[in-house]
This record gives C-alpha cells, sequence and structure tokens, in this order.
C-alpha cells in the first residue's frame, strides 16, 4: 500500500490525492514520525474516549483526559496544551489535526467551570492558535484555523468603576464557526461571534460580530468586503 492509498483510508477520503513526488528518504522520516505518535497515542487512549486511532507529539500536555472524546484519526502536534476542565470537556470529530504549539483552555479560573470545546470533522487549527473554551466554542466540519488564531468566548464585566475588574465577574456568550470557513492568519475573534457556512476571514482581522454565511470578511473591527458568489 502506497503513501496516498494509506492516508486515502486513514481518512476515508477516496478523492485524496498525494502531488508531489516523495523519495523513499522522505517517506521514511514521514512514516517514522507518524508510528511514534502513533505509540503515543496508545498510551493517551488509555485515559480518553476515543472512536479510532489518535497520533500525538512530543512534549504535548493534556489535563482532565477524562473530559476529552476524540474521533478517528486525529492528530494533535508537538507542544500542544490542552486543559479540558470544563462541563462539557473537549470533542474531536474525525480527522482533526491540532498542530504545534497550540492552546485549548476550557476553563480560565476553578471557582467557575467553562463550557468547552467542539470541533467538526476533517478540520485542521493551524500552529500557535489558542482556543478558550469558558463559553463555549462550536467549530463546524472542514474548517481551515490559519496560525495564530486566537478565539475567545468570554468577556470581563467592567461597568462599574468602584469594583476592580477581575471581581465582577464575567459574560459569556459563546463562539459558533459553522462548516467549510476559513479563519486567516492571525485573526481575532471575540465572545458572541457566529459565522456562517462558507465564511472567509481575512488575516490579522478582529471580528467582533456575527456574519452570514459565504461573507468575505475582513479589517479591525471586521466588517463585510464581499459575499461569495455561485
Amino acid at each position: 500500500m502506497n503513501l496516498e492509498k494509506l492516508i486515502q483510508k486513514l481518512k476515508n477520503e477516496p478523492e485524496y490525492k498525494v502531488t508531489s513526488k516523495i523519495s523513499n528518504y522522505e517517506l521514511y522520516i514521514i512514516l517514522s514520525d507518524r508510528f511514534i505518535q502513533l505509540i503515543r497515542g496508545f498510551w493517551l487512549r488509555l485515559f480518553v474516549k476515543s472512536r479510532g486511532l489518535v497520533f500525538v507529539g512530543n512534549r504535548t500536555k493534556i489535563k482532565f483526559k477524562h473530559n476529552i472524546i476524540f474521533g478517528k484519526n486525529v492528530m494533535i502536534d508537538d507542544n500542544v496544551f490542552i486543559n479540558a476542565y470544563s462541563e462539557k470537556g473537549v470533542i474531536f470529530g474525525d480527522n482533526v489535526t491540532i498542530t504545534r504549539d497550540s492552546i485549548l483552555v476550557c476553563s480560565g479560573v476553578i471557582r467557575r467551570k467553562g463550557v468547552g470545546i467542539i470541533i467538526g470533522s476533517n478540520t485542521g487549527i493551524n500552529a500557535r492558535a489558542f482556543l478558550g473554551g469558558q463559553g463555549g466554542i462550536n467549530i463546524g466540519d472542514h474548517v481551515i484555523i490559519g496560525p495564530d488564531v486566537k478565539i475567545f468566548s468570554e468577556n470581563h464585566i467592567f461597568e462599574d468603576i468602584n469594583i476592580i475588574i477581575k471581581h465582577q465577574g464575567e459574560s459569556r456568550k459563546g463562539v459558533f464557526i459553522n462548516d467549510n470557513c476559513w479563519i486567516g492568519s492571525g485573526a481575532i475573534i471575540l465572545d458572541g461571534v457566529t459565522l456562517g457556512k462558507g465564511c472567509v476571514v481575512s488575516a490579522g482581522s478582529v471580528v467582533t460580530k456575527s456574519f452570514e454565511s459565504n461573507s468575505l470578511i475582513g479589517g479591525v473591527p471586521a466588517k463585510l468586503i464581499k459575499k461569495r458568489e455561485l
């Protein structure tokens, strides 16, 4: 079985194609890395709920493993930190990839558990992403999240000038990113935002409000640039 057919089988994507020529040496490095990650994944599966294979990178740290559910063929890369202390935990669909140095945190403080994080199938989260699931983050299927993206699902209350801000509590609305969205590098998405299916967020944007399906948005704060047309 060649590499392309192996990936097609793991991902259950018959249309998956390897478009570059891969030498035997390169193939050896790729398969060696995946084998080591798979061994770590077998160990992790002793402590989590999982429906299939899990690949775990080096120096990855996962807390409250009992609150995590993995789908099939989940890849957690090097230096990823996951803290699943929350009401609903962290739920991964099938073929989810979390790349290196990303942080998934579900609760900011012990006194008030967060809601949690749900990541749909075939979704990729790129390097150094930060997902704060205190108010709940729900990401759909086939979503692309670029490097350095930050998603916050909680805000601090600050209206009373006679009380220090950290004692005024937090508001939580949650963030919903529907299927087939692309969030560009360095974008920030704030609490209360819902992105409809097929939205594209330009790199470096700060998204403070919701947008309908197939919207191309950008800016600080983000505004509608145009609609994606058929």
